[in-house]
């Protein structure tokens, strides 16, 4: 952790100057002597390096000061009086942050991004100042394997300063093998993650107050909504939707066991195959697939019976 003294005068004036440029600027554009001052700022955390760009962009002092103070409560009581002067510390950098101008085209109080890039730029400055809760619904099948171990050191580290996370996938996604690890390795460090059996956007929702969800096919645009009312309109969505939610135990490791068994349950509730498929974002022959195994372990010779005995094995009765 780095020693608090070393933010000096050029430091801050450099964090300044960061936030009049938008908060982001290229690594190609800092001089030779400014390339220690920027060390400094990387190394508290204040500038977060893209390298897939060459950027570097100013991070809200807020998150610094969490992360700083949860470091410091770690370290012992010593550290504890340090810990609660870091707001003070950060106050005029805050102040500043907060002012400044940002690099975005605005209508209202919903701004449209274009661009994968800029709108993973966008969820990665909204997740450095998030403080409080995370809300998301994941569409389809697989997550990122590349950036699983960042993605989980993430969410630890704002779950240890208190914070929640709540995540929301098509029942599918329980069939990707990468999907099934990462979230048995999210629900592991206590992040709270459920299934439901129908197709939704994507979106994420930043301490309720602001929103980003999917504003083109295939993720090539972005709204990210500050407006209240259609923010808590989305919050209040994926409530409804969460209490639908089925809960997985993503630990169990087999996502051809939990789709074998979900198309169990489904036939138990006299789902056809077709509607089955459609429940789970399957196609008709992959599920008929799994009802022929079925029929095989029940010895049922219709798909009447192979209900029948479903029904019967799921509330202790016989199927016969």
């Amino acid at each position: 952790m780095p020693e608090l003294d070393l933010l000096d005068a050029d430091a801050r004036a450099l964090y300044l100057a960061v936030l009049r440029e938008g908060g982001r600027i290229r690594i190609a554009d800092v001089s030779a002597e400014d390339a220690q001052t920027v060390q400094v700022l990387l190394d508290l955390g204040l500038l977060k390096p893209y390298v897939s760009d060459g950027s570097l962009s100013a991070v809200d002092p807020r998150s610094v000061t969490a992360r700083i103070g949860a470091d410091m409560r770690a370290a012992g009581t010593r550290l504890l009086t340090r810990a609660a002067e870091l707001p003070d510390l950060f106050d005029d950098l805050t102040a500043a942050y907060d002012a400044a101008p940002r690099r975005r085209d605005r209508f209202g109080t919903t701004q449209v991004i274009e661009g994968m890039e800029n709108i993973r730029h966008r969820i990665s400055q909204l997740s450095e100042e998030l403080r409080h809760e995370a809300l998301s619904a994941h569409p389809g099948g697989a997550r990122p394997t590349d950036a699983a171990d960042d993605t989980v050191d993430h969410a630890r580290r704002f779950l240890e300063t208190g914070g929640s996370i709540r995540t929301l996938y098509e029942s599918a996604a329980r069939l990707d093998a990468s999907t099934v690890r990462l979230a048995a390795r999210l629900t592991d460090i206590g992040c709270h993650i459920r299934v439901v059996p129908f197709s939704f956007s994507k979106m994420m929702i930043f301490d309720r107050a602001v929103a980003v969800v999917a504003a083109a096919p295939q993720g090539a645009s972005a709204a990210v909504i500050e407006d209240p009312a259609v923010v808590d309109f989305l919050v209040r969505t994926f409530e409804l939707q969460w209490q639908d939610a089925e809960g997985v135990n993503w630990a169990a490791g087999s996502s051809e066991v939990s789709a074998h068994d979900q198309v169990g349950r489904l036939l138990a509730r006299g789902l056809t195959q077709r509607a089955i498929a459609s429940r789970m974002g399957l196609s008709e022959r992959t599920v008929a697939g799994h009802i022929a195994r079925l029929r095989e372990l029940y010895d049922a010779e219709t798909l009447f019976q192979l209900g029948w005995q479903l029904r019967g094995a799921r509330t202790g009765e016989s199927g016969g």
